[in-house]
């Protein structure tokens, strides 16, 4: 069995295909539509069994999702009826599944079965694009645990599919027109297809060859053209050009070697999420943004967000960082040894790559390992904003606008004295609600919560003056007649109101409970 990627398809190739794939509805909505909700949820926990027994029929949909996404062997006949069976065996995708080798224009001969050389996953981009993620067999379903399932592939060297990871970085991404946009560290390519859809260009770069071979597949066979496809390490191939948004989903994992390329940075620690940190300031257009997912380690002894503020301080960038989730040193070994499939040699074996996961965390001071996400903006400011949070709870996808949204109140917050604050305007934001705690019957209450709904779903506690501001804030009155009218509700004094309230007005609006008007 072919263990080569296709060639990249000349566009009437790619066409050809693409257009199989569409007759078939062999896409995001027709796979679900197919499998059903469980079966469809099952494959993003590699179980392929429910899917197996969805596409037993012989309808082409079905025959496609057993040929590209289970990778089983399709009789002839079937699989002449989704495609051009002989434009897919010339370009690569198919092969002979009987193992003959069948040369470009020859007849199938016997017209026995065939199967994929490659992954081919129906991915749905949103407003109604219809993608195809290209990847190595087996890792299309399932992410990183298809390991060892395309045969004659060094595991170092193979292209994952979508993961959780990608959907991630996906759904936090800013997405706003730009001139030029880079993927650093592309994989399958796809950020590429999502950048695609709002950069005039797009630039993407990996270290591993095989996978910049198969993102410029993924890009050609979902229709996307002029992107340009490099290979090299972080930021070596664009030398020292600037772009208006970089995205990253870098090989973050921090472990003692770089066995896999697609998770294994090769650097000491977390050197390279920070090193790729340092670098992105000089790569970013005045207003730039440059996201990504990263792992870094909670050293003994340190504060993890002065650690990695320290990353950030030299930039001169805007940062917003979110710590989603710790894992300490020996669960972080765990996941990423399974991973790696080592649960499935010998005893001796994994305790040796175990032991030797948890030297490296020695040698380094670790006793945790944090992943988040972390934004930069190229603000031009000569007094950045870096805010580096912890934040495990539930949020609302996508979040692209929320940060845009955030980074957007950092202006504000800045260029506004506080007297500015009280002359300016504010609303409450959609879907903040108001929790109260106390004694029953009691007159006031004990404490006074403000909670969104949407986003981020923070929630703040506040005093009784700072939630009655806030109920008022429609947009049409300043923030200080608001304050007045309350002092004199209050029977307070009105200058003491206006001095105090300023610091809680900042902090709702940095969270995102007021908006500004103005």
């Amino acid at each position: 069995m072919s263990t080569h990627p296709p060639s990249l398809p000349d566009p009437a190739r790619a066409d050809r295909l693409r257009d199989a794939l569409k007759r078939a509805a062999y896409t995001a909505d027709g796979l679900l539509d197919l499998l059903g909700a469980p079966a469809y949820a099952a494959l993003s926990r590699n179980e392929t069994v429910p899917a197996l027994r969805a596409t037993r029929g012989t309808d082409p949909l079905s025959v496609l999702v057993r040929l590209f996404l289970l990778q089983q062997p399709v009789p002839h006949a079937l699989a002449a009826a989704a495609l051009d069976v002989r434009d897919c065996l010339d370009g690569g995708w198919l092969t002979r599944a009987d193992g003959a080798e069948d040369g470009p224009g020859d007849a199938l001969g016997d017209g026995g079965p065939v199967r994929a050389t490659v992954d081919i996953r129906p991915y749905g981009g949103g407003e109604d694009d219809d993608w195809w993620i290209v990847s190595d067999l087996g890792c299309a379903v399932g992410g990183a645990s298809g390991i060892g399932r395309a045969p004659g592939v060094p595991a170092s060297d193979l292209v994952l599919g979508v993961g959780g990871a990608s959907t991630t970085l996906a759904n936090i991404t800013v997405r706003r027109p730009v001139r030029r946009a880079l993927d650093l560290g592309t994989g399958s390519g796809v950020q590429a297809l999502h950048a695609a859809r709002h950069a005039g260009h797009v630039t993407a770069t990996d270290l591993n060859p095989r996978a910049v071979h198969f993102a410029r597949l993924t890009l050609a066979l979902s229709g996307v053209h002029g992107a340009d496809v490099l290979g090299g390490s972080l930021f070596e191939p664009v030398g020292d050009r600037r772009f208006d948004l970089i995205v990253s989903n870098p090989p973050f994992v921090i472990s003692p070697g770089a066995r896999l390329t697609y998770r294994d940075g090769g650097m000491a620690g977390d050197d390279l999420c920070r090193t790729l940190v340092a670098g992105a300031a000089d790569h970013l257009e005045e207003g730039g943004y440059c996201q990504l997912l990263a792992n870094w380690l909670h050293v003994e002894g340190e504060d993890w967000k002065d650690r990695i503020a320290g990353w950030i301080a030299p930039t001169g960038c805007d940062a917003w960082v979110v710590q989603r989730e710790v894992q300490d040193v020996t669960q972080y070994a765990e996941l990423w040894l399974r991973d790696g499939g080592d649960h499935r040699g010998g005893p001796a074996e994994y305790a040796a790559r175990y032991g030797a996961w948890l030297d490296e965390f020695e040698r380094q001071g670790a006793r945790a390992v944090g992943f988040g996400w972390i934004t930069l903006r190229r603000s031009g400011s000569d007094r950045p904003v870096v805010r580096v949070e912890e934040w495990p709870h539930p949020v609302e996808q996508p979040l692209g606008p929320v940060i845009e949204q955030w980074f957007a109140r950092q202006d504000f917050l800045r260029d506004h004295d506080d007297a500015a604050l009280l002359a300016s305007r504010f609303r409450l934001a959609d879907s903040v609600v108001q929790e109260q705690v106390g004694v029953p019957g009691a007159e006031d209450p004990e404490h006074v919560v403000l909670r969104q709904n949407r986003g981020m779903r923070r929630a703040t506690e506040v005093d009784t003056v700072v939630a009655g501001f806030a109920g008022v804030c429609d947009g049409t009155l300043a923030a200080g007649q608001i304050l007045d009218a309350i002092a004199q509700l209050l029977d307070e004094d009105p200058v003491v109101l206006r001095d105090r309230t300023p610091a809680s007005i900042r902090l709702l609006v940095e969270q995102g409970f007021l908006i500004p008007v103005d």
